[in-house]
């Protein structure tokens, strides 16, 4: 599949995608390419029209990239639309019981349970954790040669899972956190392989062969998640005044304010194993995407790099909030590389999307990667530039073209999470290295659940080329002080 990222002039970074097909593939074709990367499905059609309805031997899906139509599915009319059972198949191995797989009742109660906890407004508290961690990281690259080439996409999973013993499970994890790095990888690569029974849309009870290579790392998370609840059940019994207060303690805490009912144990392992798969999996993926943009952009990198000069020497209060170019490009590398690609939902009752009919049964499918380089929705769809996301441009953007954590009742609930420790983490590095691309090395999206760098990233890592600023350190100490 040939790949399409260029150059058209300086400033204008064409960054690396499968080229859209001319026509839809054949069942064998298309059965390859699901195996290969998902990703490379997409045909034209796609990306110029606001809806185009597909159909393989057994079943047929409707693509809807027309704004209303997918605020219609997600929030006017949702409840109208469940769950497709491929999506619901791939993501209940070792997810089932959480928020994220859960429905109806058992959702409803999860979901109020769980969302205060990661408001805007709570995980501002998380700020102090989140620049330590960062901070670690910058101290590990000072401590390499300088030069050296760093897979750096590993790297900023390590922070991600450091971030969340830090703020969810403060007092650790209870394995090494290389052992979850790996174990997640093989999780997301061997679920993330669409089988082909499930292409055919076969019954559920034929065999999966991905769900069997996933069950090794689904039991290490069980054992792993356990050791978890156990310690901290302990801690509760033995010392209830030492327990920190982070999202854990809050979990085993939590309870509905309607209903009065806490989160069973399967439910308390389904949402502990989310959080560490959704937690750290997809910020990474942000951070190293975001981190290849800008290795390709002297002009972005340089804004970037100012802005950390500026703005870190200020309070830590509000810090993220203040980074405003830096978010700019965490938003603008969810456009081009979203961390969920597609879900799918299936029409109860009859319905018209954008005066098109959907009878009951059919499968519809909301691709934020298709909508977010859609050629009706946005200019210059396939190139890097933040400026979409800095002020009136801002404003500008339909809510329902640009859907990086979802919307409606089902929006991401750790979307204000990820995008604060995205914005410190890239702003920390930034201000202090400058990134370029090993040579040869080659950088390729991959759908595997999550969109990640295909082999990682290997980047050279140099110190940047600028005057240290004075007390940093000490600030950094100060900030790293109040518990989270």
């Amino acid at each position: 599949m040939m790949l399409d990222g260029s150059i058209q002039n300086p400033g204008l970074f064409r960054p690396p995608a499968p080229a859209p097909r001319a026509k839809p593939l054949s069942l064998i074709a298309l059965l390859g390419a699901v195996k290969h990367n998902p990703l490379e499905v997409w045909t034209k059609e796609h990306f110029e029209n606001a809806i185009v309805t597909s159909r393989v031997p057994f079943f047929q899906a409707t693509v809807v990239s027309h704004p209303r139509a997918v605020q219609h599915i997600l929030l006017d009319n949702v409840g109208n639309y469940r769950r497709a059972d491929l999506q619901r198949r791939i993501l209940s191995a070792g997810l089932s019981d959480g928020l994220l797989t859960a429905e109806g009742e058992q959702w409803r109660v999860q979901r109020h349970a769980i969302a205060p906890m990661l408001a805007r407004k709570a995980v501002q508290n998380f700020v102090p954790a989140m620049m330590e961690v960062a901070e670690r990281l910058v101290a590990r690259w000072l401590r390499h040669p300088d030069g050296d080439i760093l897979d750096v996409a590993a790297e900023v999973t390590q922070v991600t899972l450091e971030v969340l013993e830090r703020t969810i499970f403060s007092d650790g994890l209870k394995r090494d956190p290389a052992e979850f790095r790996t174990a997640m990888r093989g999780y997301f690569d061997a679920i993330g392989r669409l089988d082909p029974a499930d292409v055919l849309g076969l019954p559920g009870f034929v065999p999966r062969l991905s769900r069997w290579r996933a069950r090794p790392t689904l039991r290490f998370f069980d054992a792993a998640v356990d050791d978890i609840i156990a310690h901290r059940r302990r801690l509760l019994a033995e010392t209830p005044d030492a327990v920190p207060r982070d999202i854990l303690t809050l979990l085993l805490e939590a309870h509905d304010p309607q209903s009065g009912r806490g989160l069973s144990e399967a439910e308390l392992r389904g949402n502990i194993i989310t959080l560490i798969a959704a937690g750290h999996e997809t910020t990474a993926n942000a951070l190293a995407w975001s981190l290849f943009l800008l290795s390709q952009s002297e002009e972005w990198r340089e804004r970037v790099a100012a802005e950390a000069d500026r703005e870190f020497g200020g309070d830590i209060d509000g810090l993220a909030d203040r980074l405003v170019e830096t978010r700019a490009v965490i938003e603008e590398a969810l456009r081009l590389y979203p961390p969920i690609v597609a879900t799918s939902r299936v029409a109860i009752e009859p319905d018209e999307l954008a005066g098109t009919p959907v009878r009951a049964g059919a499968m519809v499918v909301v691709a934020p990667y298709v909508l977010h380089r859609h050629r009706l929705l946005w200019e210059r769809p396939d190139i890097f530039d933040p400026r979409r996301f800095l002020g009136e441009a801002r404003r500008e953007i339909d809510r329902y073209a640009y859907l990086p954590f979802g919307a409606g009742p089902r929006i991401c609930v750790g979307a204000a999470f990820a995008l604060q420790e995205a914005t410190l983490v890239l702003s920390a590095l930034v201000r202090d290295f400058e990134l370029a691309l090993a040579p040869g090395f080659n950088v390729e999206p991959l759908l595997r659940i999550t969109l990640r760098p295909k082999g990682g990233l290997a980047m050279i890592v140099r110190r940047r080329k600028a005057p240290r600023r004075a007390g940093r350190q000490e600030r950094v100490s100060e900030m790293a002080r109040p518990s989270a």
